[in-house]
């Protein structure tokens, strides 16, 4: 009887060879991207999360001063004066 002989495909292998310049270069180009992806999120959350203030622009309302120190003071809205209300 013939034995049977398997046959195994040949399987494909990549290999990445990269020298030292290359490398530092990856990490680099890498570097900057993830902080101009942080940098990005900052901007976003800070301007997605402030409230819109009083007056129409963000920063939270009007400063009243104080004895010890500035506080803001945001102001709701069934607190604003109608115009025209005479007050």
């Amino acid at each position: 009887m013939a034995t049977r002989t398997k046959k195994r495909k040949a399987k494909k292998t990549f290999r990445f060879q990269l020298t030292l310049p290359g490398i530092i270069g990856i990490g680099v180009v890498s570097f900057c991207l993830f902080l101009w992806m942080f940098l990005l999120g900052i901007w976003a959350g800070q301007t997605i999360l402030l409230p819109v203030g009083a007056a129409g622009h963000r920063g939270g309302g009007q400063v009243v001063s104080s004895g010890l120190r500035d506080a803001p003071v945001t102001l709701l809205p069934g607190a604003r004066k109608k115009a025209g209300s005479g007050e």
